[in-house]
């Protein structure tokens, strides 16, 4: 999967958490709640690695000239 297809997959990943916490908020269910918050945190955590990955790669290039 590209870094377009990750990034993507991360956002709607981020998005479910945060419907996954309104709908506990709304329901009165903690539980689905902190599930919802924990995903958002897993998401937000894959995503900074994604992003510090393609930033290590695109400074290799460069140093290297490919």
């Amino acid at each position: 999967m590209g870094t377009t297809g990750k990034k993507m997959q991360n956002k709607a990943q981020e998005a479910v958490g945060k419907a996954k916490e309104g709908a506990g908020r709304a329901m009165g269910k903690d539980d689905l709640r902190a599930k919802g918050k924990a995903e958002q945190g897993e998401a937000r955590a894959k995503e900074a690695a994604r992003r510090t990955k393609e930033a290590v790669t695109e400074r290799v290039k460069g140093k290297h000239g490919s």
